[in-house]
């Protein structure tokens, strides 16, 4: 059997800063892709628009500020969550 361990290791920033914003821009990057196969009225840039300051369709600066703000997204979440994780998971 297995001990379950109970170490007082903290959740890290910046390993969960990497891995949700990998996984924003892979999901940007693979819209993008869905976006150039399909008919105008299944793409999903409009969906990206509002979010994404500066994204404009089929363009390069608009793929490179989609892609950017994506991956600051990333980071802005991973801030925010692993605060409040280690704000709600201190002892009471």
């Amino acid at each position: 059997m297995s001990e379950v361990s109970n170490s007082k290791e903290e959740l890290k920033v910046a390993p969960v800063g990497h891995a949700l914003s990998l996984f924003l821009v892979i999901s940007y990057i693979l819209c993008v892709g869905f976006g150039l196969l399909v008919p105008e009225s299944a793409r999903m840039y409009k969906a990206w628009a509002p979010l994404l300051p500066g994204f404009e369709w089929l363009t390069v600066s608009g793929f490179l500020f989609g892609l950017a703000g994506a991956y600051l997204y990333g980071w802005y979440i991973a801030v925010v969550c692993v605060l409040l994780y280690r704000f709600f998971k201190r002892p009471s």
